[in-house]
């Protein structure tokens, strides 16, 4: 499976990527983009898969040494 994931940052200070994956991003996840890393907050199925193919929508937030290691809600 491919998942086509669409990531969007809290806060707008950063743009945010699309990326083909082969595994699946889950809640509490740190990602790297660029230089920076974050941490998956929610994942969102975009439309049901189709052949081999997900579509997912990621949220991040910034991600420090002194991010909890759980997302809060």
């Amino acid at each position: 499976m491919i998942y086509k994931v669409s990531y969007v940052v809290l806060g707008g200070k950063h743009p945010g990527a699309i990326r083909n994956q082969n595994e699946a991003p889950k809640v509490g996840d740190r990602v790297r983009l660029g230089r920076a890393h974050f941490q998956v907050v929610e994942v969102s199925e975009l439309i049901p898969p189709r052949e081999d193919f997900q579509f997912l929508h990621v949220t991040l937030r910034p991600w420090s040494k002194n991010s909890p290691d759980t997302p809060s809600t």
